[in-house]
């Protein structure tokens, strides 16, 4: 983070034409102004140290969350295939079953004292053949469904691992951005400095949710007109683009501040 002082600006125009080379200079007699640029280097520092235990315990968690997801993928890929053998074993009663109902038709024809016991019976094993059906149709679905959840859940992990860290320091650095817990898991907190040229000191900063797939902002300090806020939310929940986020929130309590 850096700061930009241009002599040329501030001095140039109330220095008044020296009327001999032996003049006294007016940049002498101004006072000696400091910056605080030790003070900065070492909160920098801090904040580096911070950040990077930050970044490592996200990283930890990340890779607990994969591992705790393969073993999850590894127990429903079991119980596909033991679902899968329950099938076959089904299919085969089926098959049986169908065979045994052939058999008692082709014996009603010689039986006919028997035939309204065996029409009951059949009558129930055809229900429950429906209803076992009906339960294995049941179960792929919910199957399917847990599937498609846990590819969904992969694919975030995969996005949040795939994070390019060197990207988000060097938006740190140039937008004079720091990143701080909001007290939640799933918030963030982003803060804005070296907003106002007449008060470097002042901030402005918001909380991020990132609990779903959109990101929402639930406070600002200052508090930003709600249209412009979700318009830029629109567009970052379009595009993906965190660092022009950033960088169009920034401008936005610039004008705000203003």
């Amino acid at each position: 983070m850096t700061s930009s002082f241009e002599p040329s600006l501030s001095t140039s125009g109330m220095r008044p034409p020296l009327t001999s080379a032996d003049a006294p200079s007016v940049a002498d007699s101004l006072p000696s102004i400091n910056f605080g640029f030790e003070d900065l280097r070492n909160r920098m520092a801090q904040f580096t140290a911070r950040f990077d235990a930050f970044i490592e315990r996200g990283r930890k968690e990340i890779l607990e969350e994969r591992n705790q997801f393969r073993i999850g993928l590894a127990e429903l890929q079991e119980d596909q295939r033991m679902r899968q053998r329950d099938m076959e074993i089904l299919h085969l009663k089926t098959q049986t079953h169908e065979q045994t109902l052939q058999k008692e038709v082709a014996e009603a024809a010689e039986m006919h004292t028997a035939i309204s016991s065996v029409a009951m019976e059949r009558d129930s094993r055809l229900a429950k053949r429906d209803r076992l059906r009906q339960q294995i149709n049941e179960t792929q679905k919910a199957m399917n469904q847990r599937m498609e959840a846990q590819k969904i859940h992969a694919r975030h992990l995969d996005a949040q691992a795939r994070l390019n860290i060197p990207e988000l320091e060097f938006w740190q650095d140039y937008l004079c951005l720091r990143i701080e817990g909001a007290g939640r898991e799933d918030r963030l907190k982003f803060i804005f400095s070296h907003l106002l040229e007449k008060d470097w000191e002042a901030e402005a900063w918001f909380e991020l949710g990132t609990s779903s797939r959109d990101y929402d902002v639930f406070h600002t300090r200052p508090k930003l007109d709600r249209d412009a806020l979700e318009q830029e939310l629109d567009i970052l929940n379009e595009d993906r683009d965190f660092g022009a986020f950033l960088k169009r929130m920034r401008r936005l309590f610039v004008e705000t501040m203003k």
